[in-house]
């Protein structure tokens, strides 16, 4: 595992930033951003510290699919870290065997430092080698949309 990092100013307040991102005040912010991941993308759960989250969508067959996840921080504004636990095939969660195992307690997490009206998005994660080209690829469009919808 490699722990990659990319970010990105957003000319917003901290709070309208990290509220955008995580669609707390309408899902259709986080589903329009993590689109650039797979256009179904959306979330199912809760945010809060301590809470299991799914992260969805469905394949080309239509089927669900996703990670599951513990919210293992959330600092309003400030931090969140999302503690991978395993995968969603349809309705059912698999959080043992070997492809779970690479992934398993791998973090997700997110920094919002705001200075002058200027937000600063981290995202630190961590990543099997197969994902580097993709990820190196689709986070700075993630991190742009996101900046488009926080900057509306």
């Amino acid at each position: 595992m490699k722990k990659i990092q990319y970010n990105i100013d957003i000319h917003a307040p901290a709070e309208k930033v990290y509220t955008t991102m995580l669609g707390l005040e309408n899902i259709e912010t986080y589903n329009q951003w993590t689109a650039e991941f797979n256009p179904t993308s959306t979330y199912e759960g809760s945010w809060d510290k301590g809470s299991k989250i799914y992260f969805v969508g469905t394949d080309e067959n239509g089927k669900k699919g996703g990670m599951v996840a513990e919210i293992a921080e959330n600092i309003p504004a400030r931090f969140v870290s999302i503690r991978h636990i395993g995968m969603l095939d349809g309705d059912k969660e698999i959080t043992e065997g070997e492809e779970i195992e690479k992934w398993a307690g791998c973090l997700e997490n997110y920094s919002f430092d705001e200075e002058d009206g200027v937000t600063t998005v981290t995202a630190e994660i961590d990543v099997d080698d197969n994902y580097l080209d993709y990820f190196d690829k689709t986070w700075p469009k993630a991190l742009q949309k996101l900046k488009e919808i926080s900057e509306r």
